[in-house]
C-alpha cells in the first residue's frame, strides 16, 4: 500500500457520497487516477465541476458514466439509492478490475445483497458515513465483507480517515451504528433548533437566538474534545448545587431524555430493517 489512494468512482455524488468526495478532496491526499463522481442530471453534476482532481460526470448526457467510471477505479464506491443498487451492480459487475473494492454506503443494503450479484470473490465493504464527512468530522462505521483482505480494509479505512473517525464493527451491528452516527447529526441539528425557539421565547432576536444556541454547542463540544473528559463530569461542573442549571436539568431528566432517544435510535433500526427487507 501506498502513500496514495488507488483511483476512486463515486456512483451517485448525492448529499453522502458528494460530503465525503468533498472531504477526500479537501484532505489534500493523492489519488492515483484522480476521482470521478457520477450524478443524473447535468446540475447535480455541476456542483463538483472544477474541483481539483475530479471529473464529474452527467448521467443524463452521458448514460455509460457508471460503467465507464467503475471499470477504471480501485475503489468504487456506491451511492445511489437503495433499491437502485442491484441494478447499477449489474451493469458495472462485468467491467470490475478483479481488484477492485467495492464500497457501499447505501442504508439497508447487505453486504449478501452484493455477493448475490457480483460473486462471492468479491471484495466488498459495506460503510456508514455521516455528513460532518464534508468538515472532516465524520464518523464512518466499516464492516468488511468475507473476501476483503487486511490492506483493502486497510486502504479503505484511510479514505474514511481523511474525513474523521472510523469504527470497524461486524455488519450485525452497521443498522445500530447508524441510528447513532448516522442519524445522529440531524438529532443535533433539531435540539439546535429546539434551543433556538426557546430564547426567541426568552425575547431575543432570532439571529441572536441563533448566536447563543449554535455557538453553545459548538463551544461545548470543542471543549468535550480538548479536555478528554467524560461528558457527565464536564456536566457536573457546570451544575452547580441549588443553581439554575441544576435546576433546568432537573427539568429535562424529568423528560426521560434517556427513553426518547432509546425510542429514536430503535425506530431508525426498525426503518433500516425496513429498507434492507425492501420495505
Amino acid at each position: 500500500m501506498t502513500d496514495a489512494l488507488p483511483s476512486i468512482a463515486f456512483l451517485g455524488a448525492g448529499s453522502m457520497g458528494g460530503a465525503i468526495l468533498r472531504g477526500v478532496v479537501a484532505s489534500g491526499i493523492a489519488v492515483d487516477g484522480g476521482i470521478t463522481a457520477t450524478n443524473r442530471t447535468a446540475q447535480s453534476a455541476a456542483t463538483l465541476e472544477g474541483m481539483p482532481g475530479v471529473t464529474s460526470i452527467a448521467l443524463d448526457g452521458h448514460p455509460t458514466g457508471n460503467l465507464d467510471a467503475a471499470a477504471s477505479a480501485g475503489i468504487v464506491i456506491v451511492g445511489v439509492k437503495p433499491a437502485m443498487v442491484p441494478d447499477l451492480l449489474r451493469e458495472i459487475g462485468p467491467h470490475l478490475k478483479p481488484e477492485a473494492i467495492v464500497v457501499s454506503i447505501a442504508a439497508g443494503v447487505t453486504l449478501q445483497t452484493f455477493a448475490d450479484v457480483l460473486g462471492a470473490e468479491a471484495r466488498v465493504i459495506r460503510s456508514m458515513p455521516n455528513t460532518p464527512a464534508t468538515v472532516g468530522k465524520a464518523v464512518t462505521g466499516l464492516a468488511a465483507g468475507a473476501a476483503v483482505t487486511e490492506s483493502d480494509l486497510a486502504e479503505v479505512r484511510r479514505m474514511f480517515e481523511t474525513v474523521g473517525a472510523v469504527i470497524e464493527v461486524p455488519e450485525s451491528q452497521i443498522d445500530a451504528l447508524s441510528t447513532i452516527s448516522g442519524s445522529g447529526p440531524a438529532y443535533v441539528f433539531l435540539l439546535i433548533e429546539k434551543l433556538t425557539a426557546a430564547a426567541v421565547d426568552l425575547g431575543f432576536t432570532e439571529a441572536d437566538a441563533r448566536l447563543m444556541a449554535e455557538q453553545t454547542f459548538i463551544g461545548a463540544t470543542a471543549l468535550l474534545d480538548a479536555s478528554g473528559e467524560d461528558p457527565a463530569e464536564l456536566r457536573r461542573r457546570v451544575t452547580s448545587p441549588k443553581g439554575t442549571t441544576e435546576r433546568a436539568i432537573a427539568v429535562l431528566q424529568d423528560a426521560h431524555l434517556d427513553r426518547t432517544f432509546a425510542d429514536a435510535a430503535a425506530a431508525a433500526l426498525a426503518r433500516a430493517k425496513e429498507l434492507a427487507a425492501g420495505a
